[in-house]
């Protein structure tokens, strides 16, 4: 065990270095930047959702997009339905309103079943699509008023070609809703500084803007399609390849997307795994070593826990090394949550670290290695 330890404490001495980077750089981010009161948009935007068995959460997401803050003759909304088997199409039907179109994607699609429905159902709303930036969130999402308003503001103001924006999932009740909170919220830190920094490209579909000519320059999903996940990170890199400097975080308050957690562990693990699925698919290798680093850490990590049972020598050792872990992801998770306004959650973060831990390594060992079940179906 003596050597576990060893490797144990060198890779958190290097998660601490790498979590001090992020914490200073999300620090630096600009933030709540205000838009000028004679700010006039000029862009066209069409707002691409994809949907799939979405009845109980699709009219809220289409009632936080139709009170958008934002020239209307500049708008669309297009909603595409993946193959759902409850109300969702109909409920979108039942707007009537000009600015909203629903898209079937089992039209657009052939025969044969493919893998990555998403980024077909996005690839055929853009087909459709009117506008100049192209806007992607989730249908059980809500959006604030002037979400719209900043990311066009960004767009024109900075010249980027893609911008990732700010999600924060709604607290509800119960230790999963809290737990996946947390965890959001460091993917969401990790998120900001690292666009920022340009150190490696992470994103959310949930909150992203991309030039519809930008996406047509790196021929779109061409060479991640057969990818179930992706639809986010893998194009970010592929156009932030083409379009250095031309990538944009969107610190502001005023455009979090706000996203529904889980209902369940299981539907929480399965979208866990389907995230980790795309990791072998990184070109960027700086996200894959972050990655492996986490991975290998929280591994040996877990390994020292479920040894700590055999005698109270190891249980020390397990229990300060989690002390340290904790510490060293404190500061940083602080002033994330501060900034996303869920600064409470805080108080639950030491006691939710074992769990966080055997969490990461089954989402990352199952999402490299095995099948997982998303909305109904499997995907490889």
């Amino acid at each position: 065990m003596i050597l576990v330890y060893t490797i144990t404490s060198i890779l958190l001495t290097t998660y601490a270095v790498l979590l001090g980077y992020y914490h200073r750089s999300f620090k630096q981010i600009p933030e709540d930047e205000i838009v000028p009161v004679d700010f006039v948009p000029q862009t066209r935007i069409s707002v691409l959702v994809p949907a799939r068995n979405e009845e109980h959460n699709i009219s809220y997401c289409i009632g936080s997009l139709l009170a958008q803050n934002y020239p209307a003759n500049l708008l669309q909304f297009i909603i595409i339905d993946d193959h759902s088997e409850d109300a969702t199409a109909q409920i979108v039907k039942n707007y009537k309103n000009p600015k909203l179109v629903l898209l079937s994607l089992e039209e657009h699609l052939p025969a044969e079943a493919i893998n990555a429905y998403k980024k077909k159902a996005i690839d055929t709303g853009i087909e459709h699509a009117n506008g100049e930036l192209i806007v992607t969130t989730d249908a059980d999402c809500i959006a604030p008023p002037f979400w719209l308003r900043n990311i066009a503001y960004t767009y024109e103001s900075k010249d980027s070609c893609f911008i990732a924006g700010p999600v924060k999932m709604e607290l509800q009740q119960g230790w999963l809703t809290k737990f996946q909170a947390l965890d959001f919220l460091s993917l969401q830190g990790i998120t900001a500084a690292s666009v920022y920094k340009g150190f490696h490209s992470m994103c959310n579909g949930a909150n992203l803007a991309y030039s519809r000519s930008a996406f047509h320059s790196v021929n779109g999903f061409r060479g991640i399609d057969a990818i179930a996940s992706g639809d986010d990170m893998l194009l970010m890199y592929k156009i932030a390849q083409q379009f250095p400097g031309k990538i944009t975080y969107l610190k502001n308050r005023a455009a979090i997307v706000t996203t529904e957690p889980a209902p369940s562990l299981k539907t929480f693990l399965h979208q866990r795994i389907r995230w980790a699925s795309k990791a072998q698919a990184y070109e960027d290798k700086s996200v894959f070593r972050v990655l492996l680093l986490v991975y290998i850490m929280n591994l040996l990590m877990l390994t020292i826990l479920i040894t700590g049972f055999l005698s109270l020598q190891q249980l020390a050792w397990a229990l300060l090394l989690l002390a340290i872990k904790t510490g060293i992801e404190w500061p940083f998770m602080h002033s994330v949550a501060n900034f996303y306004g869920q600064g409470k959650l805080m108080k639950y973060f030491p006691f939710y670290q074992p769990l966080h831990i055997i969490y990461t390594v089954v989402a990352g060992s199952f999402g490299q290695f095995g099948s997982y079940e998303w909305k109904g179906r499997q995907v490889r």
